[in-house]
């Protein structure tokens, strides 16, 4: 089931794309370039840590402007109240989407949900809020290397069940944890994964990956794309391509 858009974002009855364009560039004109080339009937775009470092809220802002659906990919974690300001001033920029680390614990968690829908009973826009889980590019060695046990999937089960009891929208996960935690979640709760790669395309520096075709049939909603729309020769193509293989199905 197609989620409902959030307050102020396209309308009701126009396409809700699910793929998610990671503009990892470091200046805003190249990601204003793409931008341009791109339809926001579409895709929705990313903005992550290193193009929000270097060029800061206009980027944002611009990319608002031009009609995109904009996930801020910030991954807060921090003390609760910091949190919530950061929180309130990224909904304050117009996002549709924003996240922070499960990890910041349940405070921190209703500390964000707090302030996101604070801005919705102020009249504005209120953005989702979603929850990073077990980064894509951990596999169980990492973890047990920073002290967790257990393999991504366990961990990533139960970070996710505290973000939906805290009251967040959904959670960032590997394509490949998206059918247990639909199954575990239910149909209501997002699930966002990086680490989608279409058929043939490197995997990268990511660890559990899947084609976008095999990620929409686990359960996942927004599917996030970077470096093989980016990079690509010819990024519409790319895009295209992807969408062909959305609507074919998995192999």
């Amino acid at each position: 089931m197609e989620p409902a858009p959030p307050v102020g974002s396209r309308a009701v009855n126009a396409p809700a794309p699910h793929i998610i364009v990671a503009l990892d560039y470091p200046a805003a004109e190249p990601a204003l370039a793409l931008a341009r080339r791109l339809d926001p009937a579409r895709c929705r775009l990313k903005v992550g840590k290193e193009l929000f470092t270097r060029a800061g809220p206009g980027v944002v802002r611009a990319l608002a402007d031009a009609g995109f659906d904009v996930f801020l990919d910030l991954k807060y974690h921090d003390i609760p109240n910091t949190v919530a300001a950061a929180c309130a001033a990224a909904a304050e920029l117009g996002v549709w989407m924003l996240n922070v680390h499960a990890l910041g614990g349940r405070r921190m968690l209703e500390a964000a949900r707090d302030a996101v829908h604070a801005r919705a009973r102020a009249g504005g826009r209120r953005p989702l809020l979603i929850a990073v889980t077990i980064l894509t590019s951990l596999a169980e060695a990492d973890l047990r290397e920073v002290g967790f046990g257990g393999p991504p999937a366990e961990n990533v089960t139960r970070l996710a069940a505290l973000a939906r009891a805290a009251g967040l929208d959904g959670v960032v996960c590997a394509p490949t944890e998206a059918a247990a935690l639909r199954a575990t979640l239910g149909g209501d709760f997002l699930l966002v994964t990086p680490g989608v790669r279409p058929a043939g395309a490197g995997a990268g520096d990511q660890r559990r990956v899947l084609t976008p075709a095999q990620a929409r049939a686990a359960g996942a909603d927004y599917l996030v794309i970077g470096r093989p729309v980016t990079q690509a020769d010819d990024p519409l193509a790319a895009l295209a391509a992807i969408e062909e293989e959305l609507a074919e199905g998995p192999a």
